[in-house]
């Protein structure tokens, strides 16, 4: 699972066209800790295009995973695209929220992944946007 969360978060980066640095390590953090190689990452941002898989089967807090780390992702570079707000809304949706959950989210994840937000209180904020 934590491979398609990568390939989200790649495909996220990649659509600005531009995949910054500031995004590129974020990616490779999260596959660090997740024990995913360089390599295997690398070979990800190479090819931005692969298939998203079925995220239906993911539990209510693998869900809230993968969208405050798209969120967070989306915000590190310090620059917010549309296409990147866009994919955001989509991909929540795919996790079973809706849209309006991106921005609620959005308002409270800071850019710089070594400050942490309050994940409990936003894991129940992001509950009632569930569908």
């Amino acid at each position: 699972m934590v491979k398609e969360q990568l390939k989200i978060l790649v495909k996220l980066a990649a659509s600005d066209n531009e995949v910054a640095d500031k995004e590129a390590r974020l990616i490779h953090m999260i596959a660090h800790v997740n024990g995913i190689s360089k390599e295997e990452v690398d070979s990800m941002l190479k090819d931005p295009s692969t298939s998203i898989g079925d995220l239906s089967t993911l539990t209510d807090d693998q869900k809230f995973e993968y969208l405050y780390n798209v969120v967070q992702l989306m915000k590190v570079d310090g620059q917010v695209f549309k296409s990147e707000i866009v994919f955001c809304e989509e991909i929540a949706e795919k996790l079973g929220y809706k849209k309006g959950v991106v921005g609620e989210l959005s308002s409270r994840i800071f850019s710089d992944p070594s400050i942490t937000a309050d994940r409990e209180m936003l894991k129940k904020k992001a509950q009632k946007y569930m569908k």
